[in-house]
């Protein structure tokens, strides 16, 4: 089972992917887990270099919105320095608000089947962004 971890301003839109994925069977096909910070031991403050380390720990796909270059420990900055080619890979959706569209929804949900159906030829990448 593959489990994605959930970064926490996302998830509230996490639940609607979820919904998507569920109302399109792919949840008896591809079945994922949806991991929160608090689970691993994270604060809802962390950084992202720390979020990013503890789901390469525990072989977490993380999730998240659309994140910026700002500062030492940003997203982007981390995988820069710190991405290697077994990392997993961090699924960005790139505009959460339209996740409250279906149609974008279900793309979304779809990509994320097909990344994690496909997982092994999207290690290294760093971040994919979705649909």
């Amino acid at each position: 089972m593959i489990a994605l971890l959930v970064d926490n301003n996302f998830a509230g839109y996490a639940a609607l992917l979820r919904d998507a994925l569920a109302a399109a069977g792919w949840s008896e096909l591809v079945p994922m887990r949806w991991v929160t910070l608090t689970e691993v031991g994270l604060h809802r403050t962390s950084s992202d270099r720390a979020i990013w380390r503890s789901a390469q720990a525990h072989g977490l796909i993380l999730i998240t919105d659309n994140r910026n270059m700002k500062g030492r420990d940003s997203l982007e900055q981390t995988l820069r320095e710190e991405n290697t080619p077994e990392a997993l890979p961090v699924l960005t959706i790139g505009s959460a608000e339209r996740l409250k569209e279906r149609s974008y929804r279900d793309l979304c949900a779809t990509r994320i089947v097909e990344i994690v159906l496909n997982l092994e030829s999207h290690r290294g990448v760093g971040r994919i962004f979705i649909p």
